[in-house]
């Protein structure tokens, strides 16, 4: 029996707009990246200390695309 592939999460640095976070969650979700840039963007007023420290983890601890 073939077990199924795993989707991971990459930073997606060909749509990136600051470092490919939002792009590499919305291309694992398979959602248009907007909707990530909003909820980030909602995120970051409605609990910025948080959101900054999440994203800024995101990007030291996600890989690059392949």
């Amino acid at each position: 029996m073939k077990m199924p592939s795993q989707k991971r999460i990459y930073r997606d640095l060909d749509s990136a707009v600051i470092s490919g976070v939002c792009a590499g969650v919305a291309r694992h979700l398979e959602v248009d990246p907007i909707w990530v840039r909003i909820g980030a963007a909602a995120a970051l007023i409605t609990m910025p200390a948080i959101a900054i420290v999440a994203y800024f983890a995101a990007v030291m601890l996600l890989p690059r695309t392949v």
